[in-house]
């Protein structure tokens, strides 16, 4: 499987969520939302900005344990399985894909309105599909050539359009009038939450930056800043900007006004202002369907690495690195969007998906935290567990409802005909055990017969944290593991140790049974209660092996009055005295870890016992 190249950074990260987040949500819905909710439609901004706060911690988390591509379908493929991750990854992409056209459209509508008002110059319908599907082909061209300058854009134009709304608060800030926000909340509470939920989606965006995990350098780190302070940052702009449009026009004006922010700014910086906010409206629409490309492309080719979709998908161009085949599947859908279908009616359909898809989000952290895989560790943890996530999975749920019926029609339908792709296609060619069946297996006592999950995860780690495997990885991933019930004695255990070595390391058992017990009697190998590190000297040469007890019932040491529950057991030949000290150095290391102990007696098997050793922080040794 090739390997997308890390090159976006912590501006790029934040660059991508928020100029999703800003585009109609910011320079159209207000008026709408006004009209709903009158002067109070501020809180209800304030309010839907909170409300994606628990998605965004929600993703971070996930995107930091599993930065993979394809964002949303793969979190929820591995916590659910690959019905739902089917599901998840063909509402992602129509989702996203829906709305980067749809913003297109919309920025193709703004060019109409400024070159209107400011050259008196209109445009027909023709006209209009013919700019949005010239600005896609160029948007398609932009993310095949390179992430890094797709990002490089993206950047420039967050900068721009931050500057610009900048501007527009600062000076309008000087015209707002106080008595225009008199009866605040008139229409009341019920409408200033309703209205909360429309303009809920505007925030959306903020997740789609973690479709490109795979590509952020550092993900630990320029993942959760990044979102955070996207959400942050945006959500100031939101209510600013916002205030200074309640306060400077007129309700019934701004009610019916399609560019009520271009409106406010004609109203104290005249035509330059009005134009000024039409370019700003442009870029935001820009910077939305460049984004949405970029992460929406990420989903088929996710989908297809893992088997559900042919895997022509899954082809990155050698030359720029880039996903080219799904990228131009996903432009060449938004192409077909922009021409022949009515996007208006379907981007409440779209809506609808997103929210489902952050209702499985949240639910996505519950599974994979109780499912207790010891190789997901993500590097930022969303805070509040779990009583953030079953919050936002509930009120999410409201605002399904609110949607109306037609949309949850198209969405049923978009279920179902998941479904029989999964049956005629997906189930004869995938068999993955998702973190769902590790609850399923750990409250019904049933053994799972495979531990992929658990090993993609530790892979994912290891390319995450860079870690480079030395020699004792190496040991590690072919040693054999011993995981023992009820008590025995140290001379028991020896014995089974002993046969086992002998048959690796090509010696006599009874020499090595031996060995053990002169080394225990010469001194204990306790090292600390309830650990131990025997190792014995081999005779030949270049021979060298580990051996890992895990013993719940404890194994009794005739000179400690502890029993012993882990043991790391080495034997090596003369030759490879220089190496069992830098093994003992490893050793030591990994038993020094944070909850170390913890997770060996919670690790579910064998293969857990080893990942949790593979995945150690300690510092590796390159040179052997």
């Amino acid at each position: 499987m090739t390997v997308l190249k890390k090159q976006l950074g912590l501006a790029d990260v934040f660059s991508i969520a928020a100029g999703a987040m800003i585009s109609s949500g910011l320079f159209v819905l207000p008026a709408i939302a006004f009209s709903k909710a009158g002067p109070a439609v501020i809180l209800s901004y304030l309010i839907a900005s909170f409300l994606i706060f628990p998605s965004a911690l929600s993703k971070t988390e996930l995107a930091t344990a599993m930065p993979k591509a394809g964002g949303t379908y793969f979190f929820v493929e591995r916590s659910f399985g690959s019905l739902f991750g089917l599901f998840s990854g063909f509402a992602n992409w129509f989702s996203l894909a829906l709305k980067s056209a749809f913003a297109i459209v919309g920025m193709a509508v703004m060019i109409e309105v400024v070159l209107q008002m400011t050259f008196a110059i209109g445009l027909i319908q023709w006209h209009l599909k013919a700019i949005g599907v010239i600005c896609c082909l160029f948007f398609m061209a932009l993310n095949i050539v390179s992430v890094k300058h797709t990002s490089k854009v993206q950047v420039l134009l967050v900068g721009i359009l931050l500057a610009i709304l900048l501007i527009f608060i600062l000076i309008g800030s000087h015209s707002v009038k106080a008595f225009r926000f008199s009866n605040f909340t008139d229409k009341g509470w019920l409408k200033v939450l309703s209205t909360a939920g429309l303009v809920f989606i505007s925030y959306g965006g903020l997740t789609k930056v973690a479709s490109v995990a795979e590509e952020v350098k550092n993900p630990g780190r320029n993942l959760p800043l990044g979102m955070i302070l996207a959400w942050f940052v945006v959500s100031l702009f939101y209510i600013g900007v916002v205030v200074v449009t309640v306060g400077v026009v007129d309700g019934q004006e701004l009610a019916e006004s399609y560019v009520p922010i271009s409106l406010a700014a004609e109203k104290f910086m005249g035509l330059p202002g009005f134009a000024l906010l039409g370019v700003a409206a442009i870029a935001a629409f820009v910077t939305t369907a460049n984004g949405g490309i970029l992460a929406a492309s990420r989903s088929p080719m996710a989908m297809s690495r893992d088997g559900l979709l042919p895997s022509v998908l899954a082809q990155v161009n050698s030359r720029f690195e880039t996903p080219h085949l799904s990228i131009l599947l996903t432009g060449g859908f938004m192409i077909a969007a922009i021409v022949f279908l009515d996007i208006e009616s379907l981007v409440k359909t779209a809506s609808t998906l997103m929210i489902i898809l952050f209702i499985l989000d949240n639910a996505s952290v519950i599974i994979m935290r109780e499912s207790r895989i010891q190789s997901y560790r993500p590097q930022f943890k969303s805070p509040l567990y779990p009583f953030i996530h079953i919050f936002a999975i509930l009120v999410y749920g409201f605002l399904i409802i609110d949607m109306g019926k037609i949309p949850l029609l198209i969405t049923s339908a978009f279920f179902a005909l998941s479904v029989l792709w999964y049956y005629f296609y997906v189930s004869k060619r995938v068999s993955r055990a998702s973190a769902a069946m590790h609850i399923v297996e750990r409250v019904t006592a049933k053994d799972l017969k495979t531990v992929t999950l658990e090993n993609e995860l530790r892979d994912i780690l290891l390319e995450r944290d860079e870690i480079i495997e030395d020699r004792f990885d190496k040991l590690i991933k072919e040693c054999e593991i011993m995981d023992m019930e009820g008590r025995k004695t140290a001379e028991e255990v020896f014995r089974i140790v002993s046969e086992i070595l002998a048959k690796r390391l090509d010696v006599n058992e009874y020499v090595l049974f031996e060995k053990f017990l002169h080394r225990e009697a010469e001194g204990g190998t306790v090292i600390q209660p309830g650990f131990a590190i025997p190792h014995i000297v081999v005779d030949g040469d270049g021979k060298f092996d580990v051996l890992l007890v895990r013993a719940r019932d404890g194994i009794i040491f005739s000179h400690t009055p502890d029993p012993v529950r882990i043991m790391f057991i080495l034997a090596g030949s003369r030759d490879e005295r220089n190496y069992h000290l830098r093994a003992l150095m490893a050793i030591a290391q990994i038993a020094q870890e944070k909850q170390f102990e913890d997770r060996w007696f919670a690790a579910r098997d064998t293969e857990a016992i080893r990942n949790l050793i593979l995945l150690s922080t300690r510092r590796r040794d390159s040179n052997v």
